[in-house]
């Protein structure tokens, strides 16, 4: 191997960003969930929101159409039209961590969407991975 060669790949590994092996304390927060008459409530949609570093508006936007019911924001409470079992409302947000906000690559949930034609970008800020998803 060339002195310049193993010159341009230290440079290259610099430029990295580089990954940690310690584990994080980030937990999926379960929804807070109960119904009141034929309506199902998530009190805590702020907090999951937040965590994911997402907007109430984008997550109530997916459990609407994972759920195929309209669904409110409403004084950071997430409204949803029909009776729901949490165990399936939990399912429903443990998925959207998988898909929208988890890394694959690295599993960090330090991430962010960008906008694409016909879907969106998953795009891991801690390790660079970017990821084509659809829109949800």
């Amino acid at each position: 191997m060339s002195d310049e060669y193993a010159e341009l790949l230290d440079r290259a590994f610099s430029k990295l960003p580089s990954l940690s092996s310690e584990k994080s304390d980030f937990v999926i927060p379960k929804a807070d969930v109960f119904n009141e008459g034929a309506k199902t409530i998530v009190r805590n949609i702020a907090q999951i929101a937040d965590t994911a570093r997402r907007t109430e508006q984008e997550i109530a936007k997916y459990i609407s159409k994972e759920l195929s019911v309209p669904v409110t924001v409403v004084e950071q409470r997430l409204i949803i039209n029909g009776k729901f079992q949490p165990e399936e409302i939990n399912r429903k947000v443990l998925r959207y961590f998988e898909i929208y906000v988890i890394c694959k690559e690295c599993h960090k949930p330090d991430t962010h969407l960008e906008d694409a034609e016909k879907g969106m970008y998953l795009v891991c800020e801690a390790c660079g991975a970017r990821y084509w998803t659809k829109n949800y």
